[in-house]
């Protein structure tokens, strides 16, 4: 490993420990970050595979997902924080009934995953596409399986009967995004010139 991953996965460290002080959901929390085990382990097996910028990709990713599950998606503050940053409480500004945290999340998931692939645009989307719509088949799993409150408390449909549709939506929408941009700058005149 190089020394930018270690230092990548040591401020990841500590962001984790941080959302682990005083947790208001521990069981949920820990659910949730399940995966984000999951996929350290596959960042760890890929480690000679991935550069520095692939693991700040992915990590900025797991990053948002590990604020997410410490308010179990439904009840990140981020009015509270835009507020006390901006004086503005972004549900306000836009009209949200509900937390739209998870949207970002998704969204970053495409934007993510995709920088990291470094595939053409149509194979990252496919990616994305087929790697949200398994996610969002496992939440169903979830909803059908454990008890309402806790499928509820995991999954954050927040009473969205399109929550499905708009996740992936938004993960396509991220890897479309990155796409055009990573398109953009192999087409730009500097980039030709070098």
């Amino acid at each position: 490993m190089t020394r930018g991953q270690l230092w990548l996965l040591g401020a990841f460290g500590a962001l984790v420990a941080v959302t682990w002080i005083d947790p208001p959901w521990p069981a949920e929390q820990a659910l949730h970050s399940s995966l984000t085990a999951v996929a350290l382990v596959a960042l760890w097996l890929l480690r000679r595979r991935l550069d520095t910028a692939q693991w700040a990709w992915a990590l900025a990713f797991l990053a948002l997902h590990t604020i997410a599950a410490r308010w179990i998606y439904s009840f990140v503050p981020y009015d509270d924080w835009t507020d006390a940053v901006f004086g503005v409480r972004l549900s306000e500004v836009f009209s949200w009934e509900r937390n739209h945290f998870d949207r970002l999340v998704h969204f970053a998931y495409g934007v993510c995953l995709t920088a990291l692939l470094r595939q053409k645009w149509l194979r990252s989307l496919e990616i994305v596409l087929a790697t949200s719509a398994l996610y969002e088949l496992m939440e169903w799993a979830i909803a059908m399986t454990l008890a309402p409150g806790i499928a509820e408390a995991y999954n954050g449909q927040q009473g969205d009967m399109w929550d499905a549709h708009a996740d992936m939506a938004l993960a396509a929408l991220g890897a479309l995004v990155t796409s055009l941009v990573s398109y953009a700058r192999r087409r730009s005149p500097a980039a030709t010139t070098r």
